[in-house]
């Protein structure tokens, strides 16, 4: 069994009097593609951002590396940061900047590499996600949505991180772009060794690609495990979210 790459232990969540969640437990191993899932409101996304600090739970540990997050110096917080890229659900391009320029911006401001080197690594990155070349000079204005995704993928893999965090990653295509950004994460996954952590409501990601997941309703965790494994449980969260696989219908 592969090592534990990130452990949320009793995460308390709460904005106010509004309760996210209530003693969130999960474990993601490494070179999983995991999945949080769970209807609108059930705080997947605020979990995701909570592993990768951009937001902080009332109570509760979450350890990623073996470090915990909660008590780092900003040296520490940055350096942990270098370890891991992110797929915002909208790309989150700079729209002023082209897509190399975008993804130069990670060299620049967290590496002393030279220039040319820069420029060398930008194609590298451009070809790994399946880009053309020419699509280093466009600006995300000009780019469809499946090559907005893409870009935002090639910077997020800029530093070579051992952990790829995903936001709805096929939010907004169409279903054989979607099919098609899949494979591209299994490949990735398969060739850089890759843990992948991904936010998503796509059932057929579930179905294909993904290897574990933690389903959260009722502010807690309803399960966590292979698809098969839960569908095993009797619970009515899980046959209103999975019933719809079924009938075609995305949750």
């Amino acid at each position: 069994m592969n090592p534990i790459i990130i452990e949320a232990r009793n995460i308390v969540t709460s904005f106010g009097e509004n309760l996210i969640h209530d003693n969130v437990s999960c474990t993601i191993r490494e070179h999983e593609i995991y999945a949080l899932l769970g209807g609108s409101g059930s705080g997947k996304s605020t979990l995701l951002r909570e592993m990768i600090m951009l937001g902080k739970p009332s109570s509760g540990t979450i350890h990623i590396f073996g470090t915990d997050i909660s008590h780092l110096s900003l040296v520490e917080a940055q350096g942990l940061r270098k370890k891991w890229g992110v797929l915002f659900q909208s790309g989150a391009l700079y729209s002023s900047l082209t897509v190399g320029e975008n993804i130069a911006l990670l060299y620049e401001e967290y590496t002393d590499l030279p220039p040319k080197l820069i420029r060398e690594l930008i194609k590298l990155k451009i070809d790994l996600v399946g880009l053309p070349q020419h699509a280093i000079h466009l600006y995300p204005s000009e780019l469809s949505g499946g090559m907005v995704k893409r870009a935002s993928l090639a910077r997020a893999l800029a530093l070579d991180p051992k952990v790829l965090f995903l936001d709805e990653p096929t939010s907004g295509l169409d279903p054989l772009s979607s099919r098609q950004f899949d494979a591209l994460i299994q490949q990735l996954r398969e060739l850089l060794g890759l843990t992948v952590v991904m936010v998503t409501h796509d059932l057929d990601t579930i179905h294909h690609i993904v290897d574990r997941f933690l389903l959260l309703g009722e502010r807690k965790v309803i399960a966590e495990g292979t698809l098969d494994e839960v569908l095993a449980i009797n619970h009515p969260i899980i046959d209103y979210f999975f019933q719809k696989e079924t009938h075609g219908i995305k949750s």
